[in-house]
């Protein structure tokens, strides 16, 4: 039996367990990228583990995420990174050179290797054939040390593409089909591996949209081969000798296989509050629409924009419309003023925005009270626009386009019989003047006064009482847990300050019921923990004393932050147990040491009634030496 694609990587990266196997295994990092929202708390972790430099073939630090300075706070952090960078061997990518993810592919992507990151999209490098992967910061301070990194064997899934896009139908609307048909926990433990005839006839940057949103599956990873689209982009970048060919076997056997007919799709739109909520967007026309916004890692590329720029040419934006733009890289950037595109979309009333995440995160542009935003970002969270009662919808470039022109949500296929025709450049304009090679290994580190020391977890004692002080639904997302956005995302490298805004759309007052209790419990239902990979989100309730997180089910990267923040992620054994444990009731779990090291459910006594629920774990063994040891860091140190 043949090899899927993902299997050879893995085979190739292999330094503990067995593939096939279905339990956890370790592969070796070769390359690592952080941005400035989770990389303060990466470098302070690697700089606790006492390395003098990085130890992988190449690290980059990007700094795309807390570009508004409205106090000192985000430019420390710059200096901390950048001072960081120098010290450790790292590369910097300075603010306004673009989105981690969307450089990362134009100048440091390599198909074959290995890439870890410190944010769930980096599997935007599965577009150019790389098994990329979002991680917690302690795990890719671990990575940038030489440690391996763990996950569970993943199922592969082969999304089978046949045929060709129709006219006005694009990449985001593939990945748009993929989420009606698989949910956003339908992914979790399983890495989605594109094939097929159809893969062929999309290019390096279509490709990378699919995998940026696979994260929205809950997906380890999303992959498509490394062929001859993948070298036109390689040799347009002026890095062919990156290249090299890799493909699935012939007779690759897979867990699932999905099969999707290109031209079938038309263009879709995912509804608010999931990704997952998706209609065609000739279903939705005529809702009125007050701002759209084009960009974000998952659709900034030369591409999209040129496109965009072609479909608004000679026209203006609706007056009700707020158009905004942001490219994904200072090269994209400087192509769109070279080719005069920067000029049709600011004629077309858009403000354009320097290459940064900005608005995807909640970093400016929040559209007004109770507005429609469409926007061609990756999610479309409750709040996480900066506006509460904003409904977002998850569109293509092209559908976003035509919607801004017409003042409502519209099919872009109205607008005629063929879209604009954009073409591949043969080379796209390198300048690499931003990016900071590795410095003096003596170079001092800076720290501003918003920086504090980390916070470590204590050892697993063995018996815990602990008040459940927050119950909460399905689907609680990491921006639920620890909301980003302009006032918050200044705080990341201060988790004193940070912890005030913990779990605040979802239960306000928390930190303050948190350091009451002393040591407390969560409670909540399916998926808990889906989005961002902000480690932030486990740091915050540790350092506020929570001591386990109990749910019926975990998204991938928030579990493993919780393990390596010393948080038990505790399963309940029956549903019934969900619905008898309610908030404001105390746990009582003794024989914590035997149950850790066990594998079979275990009681926990509610001492208000005397009642007794069942919990288990699916902890591995390395897990379980992290549980006793208080986290990740601790280990490591040990």
């Amino acid at each position: 039996m043949g090899k899927s694609l993902t299997h050879k990587i893995l085979a190739e990266h292999l330094t503990a367990g067995e593939l096939g196997g279905g339990g956890e295994i370790g592969i070796k990092i070769d390359q690592t990228l952080t941005q400035d929202a989770t990389g303060t708390m990466a470098y302070l972790q690697f700089e606790a583990i006492g390395l003098p430099r990085v130890r992988t073939e190449l690290s980059v630090s990007y700094i795309d995420h807390n570009t508004l300075q409205n106090g000192f706070e985000n430019a420390d952090d710059h200096a901390f990174l950048q001072s960081a960078a120098a010290r450790f061997g790292v590369y910097f990518s300075r603010a306004g050179n673009g989105i981690c993810h969307q450089v990362h592919l134009e100048r440091f992507g390599i198909p074959g290797k290995t890439l870890l990151g410190s944010d769930s999209h980096t599997p935007t490098g599965g577009g150019l054939g790389m098994l990329a992967i979002g991680a917690g910061g302690l795990d890719v301070a671990v990575a940038m040390g030489g440690g391996s990194f763990y996950l569970n064997d993943p199922q592969v899934v082969l999304v089978r593409l046949c045929g060709a896009l129709p006219p006005w139908v694009s990449a985001k609307d593939i990945i748009l089909e993929v989420l009606r048909r698989v949910s956003v926990k339908g992914g979790v433990g399983k890495i989605f591996e594109y094939g097929g005839p159809g893969a062929a006839t999309l290019t390096a940057p279509e490709r990378a949209t699919i995998t940026n949103m696979g994260a929205e599956l809950g997906a380890t990873s999303s992959i498509f081969p490394s062929d001859e689209q993948t070298r036109l982009f390689l040799r347009a970048q002026k890095r062919e000798r990156d290249w090299r060919p890799l493909a699935a076997d012939p007779d690759a056997a897979y867990a699932e296989t999905l099969d999707i007919d290109l031209g079938a799709l038309q263009p879709l739109a995912a509804r608010p509050h999931m990704p997952d909520l998706v209609s065609p967007a000739a279903e939705l026309a005529g809702t009125p629409v007050q701002q759209v916004c084009i960009g974000s890692c998952t659709n900034s590329s030369y591409r999209d924009l040129m496109t965009t720029a072609a479909i608004l040419k000679g026209r203006s934006a609706h007056p009700d419309v707020s158009l905004v733009v942001a490219p994904g890289s200072r090269q994209t950037l400087t192509m769109l003023a070279l080719s005069g595109a920067l000029t049709d979309l600011l004629d077309a009333g858009a403000r354009v925005l320097e290459p940064a995440c900005g608005p995807c995160i909640g970093m400016g542009q929040a559209p007004a009270s109770g507005a429609v935003s469409l926007r061609t970002f990756n999610r479309n969270f409750a709040g996480r626009s900066g506006t509460a009662d904003a409904g977002i919808y998850l569109v293509s470039p092209e559908t976003a386009a035509a919607s801004a022109l017409s003042g409502v949500i519209t099919d872009p296929r109205s607008l005629g019989a063929a879209p604009p025709a954009v073409a591949a450049p043969e080379i796209f304009r390198v300048d690499d003047s931003m990016i900071i090679p590795p410095g003096d290994p003596e170079t001092p580190i800076t720290r501003g006064p918003n920086i504090k020391p980390l916070p470590v977890a204590p050892s697993l004692p063995d018996a815990l009482s602990l008040p459940v002080i927050a119950k909460l639904g399905d689907n609680i997302t990491t921006d639920d847990i620890m909301p980003a956005g302009a006032k918050v995302l200044p705080l990341r490298s201060n988790v004193p300050a940070l912890a005030e805004h913990a779990f605040a759309p979802v239960s306000p007052g928390f930190a303050a019921k948190a350091k009451a209790a002393g040591a407390s419990a969560v409670a909540a239902g399916w998926n808990y923990g889906q989005g961002s990979s902000r480690e932030h989100a486990a740091l915050v309730p540790m350092y506020l004393g929570v001591r386990a997180v109990i749910a019926r089910s975990f998204a991938r990267i928030h579990r493993a932050n919780l393990i390596n923040s010393g948080i038990l992620p505790l399963l309940f054994a029956e549903d019934a147990d969900f619905e008898r444990l309610r908030a404001g009731q105390t746990l009582s779990l003794t024989g914590l040491g035997a149950a850790v090291s066990g594998d079979e459910p275990f009681p926990a006594l509610i001492v208000e009634t005397g009642e007794k629920i069942r919990l288990r774990h699916d902890l591995s063994e390395r897990q379980k030496q992290l549980i006793r040891a208080g986290g990740l860091l601790n280990a490591t140190r040990q």
